[in-house]
């Protein structure tokens, strides 16, 4: 079984910056393509970035810039640095991994960002 645990969530002020991680428990991780996703109350949950797993990115529009989402193989964890953060991009943040191998994606349990004054 593969499980996500995401961390480093918390309350920041717009502006400041956070990096989120998840940790990859199971096998075959590096071929994996892994993603981060938010959802505010009352949205839809929406991709924010993604990294497949020969380590191509992309990012939603709304992100694009300010964060950048990389992995470490080695250490089987995938992290999403935030910077300039806008009270907008206040959300439960999750963890989510597929591939072309597996029955299912799997998800996190999400960690909640704040972005408030």
């Amino acid at each position: 079984q593969v499980q996500l645990v995401e961390s480093g969530g918390g309350l920041v002020q717009p502006g400041e910056s956070l990096r989120l991680s998840c940790a990859f428990s199971g096998s075959r991780f590096s071929f994996y393509n892994m993603a981060w996703y938010r959802q505010a109350p009352g949205n839809q949950r929406d991709l924010v970035a993604k990294i497949t797993s020969s380590g191509s990115t992309n990012y939603a529009d709304s992100v694009n810039g300010r964060f950048t989402i990389s992995r470490d193989n080695a250490k089987k964890m995938v992290f999403l640095q935030m910077n300039s953060l806008k009270p907008e991009d206040t959300a439960v943040y999750y963890c989510k991994g597929d591939s072309n191998f597996a029955s299912r994606d799997f998800w996190g349990q999400g960690t909640q960002v704040t972005v408030s004054s």
